[in-house]
């Protein structure tokens, strides 16, 4: 199975404010975006983040081919807790998820 990093343009991660993370997947392509918004669960995300898949915030835009998921931070961020001061370590961890077919 392809990953996320294989089929898409580009994935990054970066702050909503100081409790959220938002990834984007750029897709590229019509037909990318089409089997990443549909081999790329909230579910599976959910997993990922240990956060339960009904915090998820999760944005299909099929006009510019990009798909945004909306994560809550496990803590705020800037406290002594936040391993991630800008969120850019997100997008690492969509980028290796595995694209079901």
């Amino acid at each position: 199975m392809p990953e996320v990093r294989d089929l898409a343009e580009k994935v990054r991660s970066k702050n909503a404010g100081p409790f959220w993370v938002t990834v984007d997947i750029f897709c590229g392509s019509a037909e990318a975006f089409e089997r990443i918004k549909n081999g790329l669960t909230t579910k599976a995300v959910a997993e990922r983040f240990d956060t339960p898949e009904q915090l998820l915030k999760r944005f299909d835009i099929q006009s510019l081919n990009v798909v945004k998921i909306s994560v809550p931070r496990p803590s705020v961020q800037g406290t002594i807790s936040d391993r991630d001061m800008h969120g850019a370590g997100w997008a690492a961890l969509v980028a290796e998820m595995q694209i079901e077919e």
